[in-house]
This record gives C-alpha cells, structure tokens and sequence, in this order.
C-alpha cells in the first residue's frame, strides 16, 4: 500500500519508527516531513498528506503532532481526505469500517510507539464496510 507520512516537531521521532517500521512491513511510504524537531507549523503538514491522498499519490495517510488534533484538522480542510482522530485501534477499525477514513492522525504525546503501530495496523487491515454506511459518507462529501 501507498502510504503518506507527516510530522511537526513534536511527533518526528513517532514519525520515523512508523515510517520505517511500514516498510519493513512492505509498504511504499511517502515521508512528507517534518525531518528534524526544530519547530514547525503542523497546518504545512496536514496540507502534505491531503495534497498526497487528493492527487492520489498515496492511498492511505497517517499525520502526526504533539496531539494529533491539530494536523487532523488542517488534513480535513482537503475535501479529499476523511481524517479521524484514534488513540486506540478500535477507533482505527471504526474510523475506516464505518467512516472510509483515508487518513489517521496520532498525538505523539498521548499514544506511544506499540500503540500507535497497533492503531495503523487496525487501520490498514480494516476495509469499509459500505452498505448504511456509504450513504452517510456520501453525505460528507456535500456542501456543509
């Protein structure tokens, strides 16, 4: 699977063990940034991984920050990307078997490394399961 990666200053380490851990997994991984923990803007970031998922360079993103909060947000402002916020992998499941969930965002802060690798696991396994679903996904892709 195509994947795109993306971190400000405060999730670069969580960033990097991910990146290489979904390779060694066998995974194409983007990494978008940040590449050091000199501080950024996260919103440059939830940009990257929206542009990757919306020109279909990458199937799936993952955005990372100090909460995962912020890149969330700044990833869904791409009318392509459908990002939810996980902290364990049953909102993970969730976020792509109800939702279609294109991205995930982790707070570096909050969920550590096993978790985390547990979260994208949940995620990249999971399939959406359309039927009830589609219709009220569909509904997110109108006009608020």
């Amino acid at each position: 699977m195509r994947i795109a990666i993306a971190s400000d200053h405060a999730a670069v380490s969580l960033k990097r063990e991910l990146r290489d851990w979904l390779r060694e997994e066998g995974h194409e991984v983007a990494d978008l940034g940040t590449d050091s923990d000199a501080s950024v803007d996260y919103p440059d970031y939830g940009a990257a991984i929206g542009r990757a998922l919306a020109d279909g360079s990458a199937d799936r993103g993952i955005a990372l920050c100090g909460s995962g909060i912020g890149i969330m947000i700044a990833a869904n402002r791409n009318p392509a990307v459908r990002c939810a916020l996980v902290s364990e992998p049953l909102s993970a499941e969730l976020a792509r078997s109800h939702n279609d969930a294109n991205a995930i965002a982790l707070g570096a802060r909050l969920v550590g490394p096993e978790m985390a690798r547990a979260c994208v696991r949940a995620f990249l396994s999971t399939d959406f399961l359309g039927g009830r679903h589609a219709a009220r996904v569909a509904k997110l892709k109108e006009p608020a």
